[in-house]
């Protein structure tokens, strides 16, 4: 193909990723590094028969002019990373000159609300994408090995954690394992313990959250490998066989590594996806034990005098963290596609 004909190929989809993706995450990079502008307070003295008084007002005058000559606010650069609420420097100096062993800094600093966000999304990712892929590849061998008519029913009931809408889906965990429901009472009676409620204990939520993240997810895994097993040789499978080689020896040195590439895939979206979890934290009302950094900019977006520059910086954060993760798969494949090219 001439690179003109290719130009003008790819031309729509540039356009949309630079309209759609490129602008907006230039917009949230500006809205981070400035503030709102402060009001503008104004000293007057009222008089009356009693005396005279001083007092302070808003000027709603000079603050409408203020923001009407810097719409975008005032220019703060990194101030806001380094706050409280984001990074929060100058806190961990302190923490780190006061704490009295590496175990105590680091509980100190799990206190700041970046640094605990930070952790929940992380153990999220690191827990859910390895189970929700591995899940998935069990489930796709096993609807693959089952007679053909039954298929059918099996890849529908498999794909039932899709199909359900995710909030309808976490609130329907979420009564289940409610104090009365039936999760939450066969808990109770295995613990032995009454009065054990999952919604009060901060680890349990967390594990509630992991669990349906794993379920909710598994299906799209689930329906990549089934895909990619439909094009393993079976030219290769039958050589293998009678070879001698067992299923285990077939499944790692033959259709494992076949679908090495989709693995690859779900690596790359699961990561992307469960590092922004927020539906189930919402849909489990699971705010006071687990809040994750997209929890953190729908707080800030909704709080009652909407705080941008926090949530833009949050979000470019989110983003730093995404291309983070995602570095250690996309530096493997350009490698394996170097090798490969050669």
């Amino acid at each position: 193909m001439k690179h003109k004909t290719f130009l003008w190929f790819i031309l729509p989809s540039a356009l949309a990723m630079l309209l759609f993706i490129a602008m907006p995450i230039v917009s949230v990079l500006l809205q981070s590094v400035f503030a709102p502008h402060e009001q503008v307070i104004r000293e007057v003295e009222n008089c009356d028969v009693f005396g005279c008084k001083k007092s302070t007002i808003v000027d709603v005058e000079a603050t409408a002019a203020l923001r009407e000559a810097a719409p975008m606010g005032r220019f703060v650069g990194t101030a806001i990373y380094t706050d409280r609420n984001h990074l929060a420097l100058s806190e961990i100096g302190t923490i780190w000159s006061s704490a009295t062993g590496a175990a105590d800094f680091f509980k100190q600093v799990l206190n700041l609300p970046f640094y605990g966000a930070l952790t929940f999304t992380l153990t999220y990712t690191a827990l859910v994408t390895p189970l929700a892929i591995l899940l998935g590849f069990s489930i796709a061998l096993a609807v693959n090995a089952i007679p053909r008519f039954l298929r059918g029913p099996a890849i529908f009931f498999s794909l039932l954690p899709m199909i359900v809408t995710p909030l309808v889906g976490a609130l329907i965990l979420f009564w289940m394992v409610d104090a009365r429901g039936i999760l939450g009472v066969a808990i109770q009676s295995l613990v032995g313990d009454p009065d054990l409620s999952v919604k009060a204990s901060t680890p349990m939520m967390w594990s509630m959250l992991i669990v349906y993240g794993v379920w909710s997810t598994a299906p799209f895994a689930f329906v990549v490998y089934y895909a990619g097993l439909q094009t393993v040789p079976q030219d290769t499978l039958e050589s293998a066989m009678i070879d001698g080689a067992t299923r285990w020896q077939r499944l790692r040195f033959v259709i494992i590594p076949h679908l090495l590439p989709l693995t690859t895939f779900l690596l790359l979206i699961k990561i992307m996806d469960n590092f922004r979890v927020f539906e189930p934290i919402v849909s489990f009302n699971a705010g006071a034990h687990a809040q994750s950094l997209s929890y953190f900019i729908y707080a800030d977006l909704s709080a009652t005098n909407r705080l941008l520059s926090s949530a833009a910086a949050t979000s470019v954060l989110t983003i730093l963290g995404v291309v983070v993760l995602l570095s250690p798969v996309i530096v493997h494949t350009w490698k394996s596609f170097g090798r490969t090219a050669s």
